[in-house]
């Protein structure tokens, strides 16, 4: 009966959200007598409370409960709008929508073989190269290119990579080819929306565009480490960062119980326009005080301006401010690139987006293709 009304007593905290999540093997959670604050932390397979019911009595607390219903329902939520991109299959005829299709023969060209099919209905013949039709190179020559670009190689160590593959082509072209999908895929990605945690973290880099230094105002999912909005600005202490906030609200369609960021006064400004005026029960905790060590650093955002400064730095600064590289970046590490920390999955993998077949670049391609249509 005890157990019953812990566990009831969780739920309501869960429902209530009256924790906070520091990293995933520790949580904060709060008092339902009083305003203290009890920390959960996970030993092993099983997790342990500082409340005097879990460690005088030995129970599963209520606080303990309030943790796993929390976890169980984010999951659920995640589950429940999961979305899958598949690499697309010809099924249907492209004049009488027939799945009455069979192969028939393959088309030889510059670009390589590719499928032709049959509808046995109306006996008309086709071809579907769904993403890359008349482009003279084979998609993976263009998803290799956008792979090696992204992990840190230059244009024209590209080029001489894919002359040793026996593929002849400009760095102008390869640059084109990046500028051309990373426009694509971004209009196909935007529409949709990752299931991002509670804890958000914003902090800006320098970089250099045209000689002269700009900043890079980063906003990302504690959690997940979903890059969920980036802009770029003239000035680190005059700019106004509210509209960062604002895009990361669109992006999600939510807003943080907590924002970590540190001291300055921009951030502090937005967060004021952005997140103050809400209800108490409601209202964003604004983190500052960021240190070194313990669970108040920025190591997580730290780690993401190292990620980007570590690919500008090849190119030795960037040509404009609208420059590919800020968008194609941001899609690399959300949608492409694994991370160790997440066990090897990608930050879309974590909110619930999941992008299936062997070459990822491929698929997103066909898909963000076919919907821009």
């Amino acid at each position: 009966m005890r157990e019953n009304k812990r566990q009831e007593k969780g739920k309501q905290i869960a429902e209530k959200n009256d924790l906070h999540r520091i990293n995933k093997n520790t949580y904060k959670v709060r008092s339902q007598a009083t305003n203290k604050v009890y920390n959960v932390i996970r030993s092993n397979d099983s997790w342990i409370c500082e409340c005097p019911d879990h460690k005088f009595r030995k129970v599963c607390c209520k606080h303990i409960h309030a943790v796993e219903f929390s976890l169980k329902i984010r999951q659920e939520v995640r589950e429940r709008n999961k979305v899958t991109i598949k690499p697309i299959k010809i099924s249907e005829c492209l004049f009488c929508q027939s799945q009455n299709i069979k192969k028939y023969g393959i088309r030889r060209n510059k670009s390589g073989d590719i499928q032709r099919l049959i509808c046995k209905d109306c006996s008309k013949t086709f071809s579907i190269n769904i993403g890359f039709s008349k482009l003279k190179n084979r998609p993976q020559t263009i998803t290799t290119a956008l792979q090696l670009y992204f992990t840190g190689e230059s244009l024209r160590n590209i080029q001489k990579f894919l002359r040793l593959q026996g593929v002849e082509v400009s760095h102008k072209t390869i640059y084109r080819w990046i500028n051309k999908y990373t426009k694509i895929m971004k209009k196909y990605l935007d529409k949709l929306t990752p299931q991002v945690g509670d804890t958000w973290r914003a902090d800006e880099v320098f970089v250099k565009i045209k000689g002269e230094q700009k900043y890079l105002f980063a906003l990302m999912d504690d959690e997940t480490r979903f890059w969920i909005a980036q802009e770029v600005a003239d000035s680190k202490y005059s700019h106004d960062a509210r509209s960062l906030f604002r895009l990361g609200k669109e992006v999600t369609k939510t807003k943080p119980r907590v924002l970590i960021t540190d001291g300055l006064q921009a951030y502090k400004r937005a967060y004021q326009k952005e997140f103050w005026a809400q209800p108490i029960e409601k209202k964003t905790t604004h983190i500052r005080t960021i240190r070194f060590q313990g669970d108040m650093n920025n190591n997580k955002m730290e780690r993401l301006n190292g990620e980007f400064r570590d690919r500008e730095k090849v190119t030795r600064g960037l040509k404009k401010k609208d420059s590919v590289m800020f968008d194609g970046y941001q899609l690399y590490h959300n949608y492409i690139r694994p991370h160790m920390a997440l066990d090897g999955k990608t930050p879309a993998e974590m909110c619930g987006i999941k992008i299936e077949g062997n070459d990822k670049w491929i698929t997103l391609i066909q898909n963000a293709s076919r919907k821009n249509d």
